[in-house]
């Protein structure tokens, strides 16, 4: 092969990086312009007075719909009670933005009787809503800040938090809140609008942010909290990267422990094996 030929081939490869960069950035420019951007302009204090306004209003009130006709709502039916996210032992359960009740109407069909359930959201207006959707006696309804929970440590064996940390510009304080909550051996499932075309727009329509999967992976670990499993509604969302971030979080300290165990009893194991054959 000459020179000349080299040069040939690299040409070709060249190109397509550049084109690749070019369709990543167009896209990345896209979601920029179509994004929501008052999350990121606005005083938070003025922009979570905004957020519970327009939950209060007018968009709250279809937001039930709205979860039925995206399938959000049923597709959640479907990971719960296929146990992607296994709820079944669950004692005390808080569902952070519990909204029209999308996410809490399916745990109170799925867990015991006799579980303890709080519904938490900021806007008190969609807990009236929740309240008159469910007709259920059990859950307690509590509106205030997922940045400043009103519960003791290790209160909640389960939290569920769905569509509702891209209302913070920055995630880490609300997943430590959690995270502080969260009893040992207990589970968070978050749900979150990704930095895809579609998630764009549906900033836009809920006034939040977008998350990049990689770096909202790195703000839970950072708030001290590890990706158990990564979830998908179903196999087309999963093959076509559909249907936003839907994780499984555990506690990091737990994990932690939990493999110094493990490593400890295969050391106690190896022991004892060296042991019997000498």
């Amino acid at each position: 092969m000459t020179v000349s030929d080299g040069k040939h081939q690299r040409e070709p490869m060249q190109l397509k990086r550049h084109r690749t960069r070019l369709s990543r950035l167009s896209k990345r420019m896209f979601r920029r312009i179509v994004e929501f951007k008052g999350i990121r302009r606005l005083p938070f204090e003025q922009y979570r007075e905004h957020v519970q306004q327009h939950y209060d209003g007018p968009a709250g009130a279809v937001l039930a719909l709205a979860s039925l006709i995206s399938l959000h709502e049923p597709l959640i039916g479907h990971l719960i009670r296929g146990k992607k996210f296994d709820v079944t032992h669950r004692k005390s359960l808080l569902d952070v933005g519990s909204g029209a009740g999308q996410i809490l109407g399916h745990l109170l069909k799925e867990v015991d009787i006799d579980a303890n359930f709080v519904a938490f959201d900021l806007s008190h207006q969609m807990l009236k809503r929740a309240r008159l959707r469910l007709k259920d006696s059990r859950p307690n309804f509590v509106s205030g800040d997922l940045m400043k929970l009103p519960f003791a440590d290790e209160s909640f064996d389960c939290i569920t938090c769905g569509w509702v940390i891209e209302h913070l510009p920055d995630p880490i304080p609300g997943l430590k809140e959690m995270g502080r909550v969260l009893t040992p051996g207990g589970s968070i499932l978050i749900m979150a609008t990704e930095d895809t075309f579609a998630g764009a727009m549906t900033s836009r329509t809920w006034k939040c942010r977008t998350y990049n999967r990689k770096r909202f992976q790195e703000a839970c670990e950072k708030a001290g909290l590890h990706w158990k499993s990564e979830l998908w509604f179903s196999k087309i969302h999963r093959f076509f990267r559909m249907g936003g971030i839907l994780v499984e979080l555990t506690r990091d300290d737990i994990n932690a422990l939990t493999s110094e165990a493990e490593s400890a009893h295969e050391e106690n194991s190896h022991d004892h094996d060296m042991a019997t054959s000498v």
